[in-house]
């Protein structure tokens, strides 16, 4: 029978971290630590899908943190079902073993219907008035409303949005305590998202994101201790630090360059100025560091116009075309016809109005799924209008760009000496890491 082997997933984790993170670094006392190059894209969605299924997203097919399916001209930004990756993943792999191994998979992104024994991932119900009811997809499905009961909701209001704090990270915690004192499954991977927050809003050397590292070690002791409990034996446990955040000074807008050369169309609607979709040659899809820009009709002629808009652009290091995508494993037919990656110091909003009066009005409020890219300045709130500021250059962290420095390296731990096997590990090799734990039973 294999020992248990628990996965802590944990965004902006970095080796430095470590010297402040007492908890943490007893739990992997006696064990090992290697640096944790995440593969680019550098975002949560594909570093997650390449954890989990030891491929990179021209196998998986996670490009971003979210997806256009020009089928339907739709974008989708967070809600995809797991259906969406396109490789196994550790779970199903240890499925396909005899009977006994069982898994839980605890709030990272695109597990919803996945093939664990035991889930749980937020799944707010959408009411007719555009509000939404607090709820998380589980497996068993009964299983959140006993979480309710015991935990209260889970406090969506601290995952994501101005209001983010320890408290999200604490509910999936307790919650992830009581599924191991219930099920005791032999493989358990947990996303911890804390660190995430504070180093963006204020950025990755600031006092708020030190203070971070700290409730997110303080959190670990009861995790630890409840595992502990909940197993009788120590388990095998790794901590992955899924990417490093990184100061910028700068910010880049590819939607309002395309739009300034009439390549993107708008539509006026009521509450300002709408993305068209339909009517635009080109647009971005916008995600931390990089953007897929999509091309009507795939016109060669628009595609090179596009790359001779943003080549020796500030704050952008590289304009890959589709033929180059192979070089980072991201040639796949999700990706955009043109992808554009920021310099190190910079980073991209979605924004395409040019004045901020004719901004959407979900511009100024937390809807991370009708903006059809991602929104760091959600972390913040402007008091005088009491909805999220239009400010982007209040974001003082990012991440998603290629690996070119130490400083966006992340760290892997493990608590045994055995496990590692290399000083430097890339993100897509932590699938294989676990199915040794399991024998070696497995492959990805």
């Amino acid at each position: 029978m294999s020992t248990p082997t628990i996965l802590l997933s944990i965004p902006g984790l970095r080796e430095k971290d470590i010297a402040g993170m007492p908890n943490l670094a007893r739990l992997m006392a006696g064990g090992q630590l290697a640096e944790l190059v995440p593969s680019f894209p550098c975002v949560t969605c594909p570093v997650q899908a390449n954890l989990s299924t030891g491929r990179l997203p021209r196998e998986h097919g996670v490009v971003a943190n979210g997806f256009y399916w020009p089928d339907r001209q739709q974008v989708e930004m967070w809600t995809s079902p797991n259906r969406c990756i396109e490789a196994p993943q550790i779970w199903d792999l240890l499925a396909e073993q005899p009977t006994g191994v069982t898994s839980a998979v605890w709030f990272p992104l695109h597990s919803k219907e996945c093939g664990a024994d035991y889930v749980a991932t937020p799944a707010p119900i959408p009411n007719p008035d555009g509000t939404e009811s607090l709820w998380c997809y589980t497996r068993p499905q009964e299983l959140y409303a006993t979480l309710r009961d015991e935990l209260g909701h889970f406090p969506l209001q601290h995952f994501w949005g101005p209001m983010t704090n320890v408290k999200s990270t604490a509910w999936i915690i307790a919650s992830a305590v009581h599924a191991a004192r219930a099920w005791e499954p032999s493989f358990f991977y947990v996303y911890l998202p804390h660190l995430d927050y504070a180093a963006q809003r204020r950025g990755p050397e600031s006092p708020e994101a030190q203070e971070a590292v700290e409730e997110l070690d303080n959190e670990l002791a009861g995790l630890a201790e409840g595992f502990h409990a909940a197993y009788g034996e120590d388990p095998v446990w790794l901590a992955a630090g899924e990417y490093a955040i990184t100061p910028v000074d700068h910010v880049v807008y590819p939607n309002r360059v395309l739009r300034d050369a009439g390549l993107l169309a708008v539509r006026e609607e009521e509450d300002g100025e709408h993305l068209d979709l339909a009517g635009s040659r080109a647009w971005a899809l916008v995600d931390h560091q990089f953007s897929h820009v999509f091309v009507a009709e795939n016109d060669a002629e628009t595609v090179a116009r596009v790359a001779a808009l943003f080549r020796d652009r500030a704050g952008i290091g590289e304009v890959l075309l589709s033929d180059e995508l192979e070089r980072y494993g991201l040639d796949h037919a999700r990706s955009g016809q043109v992808v554009l990656v920021s310099s190190p110091e910079s980073w991209q909003a979605y924004y395409w109005w040019l004045d901020d009066d004719r901004a959407p009005a979900f511009a100024r409020s937390v809807d991370i799924h009708n903006k059809p890219g991602y929104d760091p300045v959600e972390l913040h709130f402007d008091p005088g209008t009491k909805s999220i500021p239009l400010d982007a250059t209040l974001v003082k962290g990012s991440h998603g760009a290629p690996v070119q420095c130490d400083a966006q390296r992340g760290v892997i731990l493990a608590s045994r000496p055995d496990v590692l096997g290399k000083p430097s590990l890339a993100d897509a090799d932590v699938a294989s890491i676990v199915l040794q734990q399991f024998h070696g039973r497995g492959k990805t």
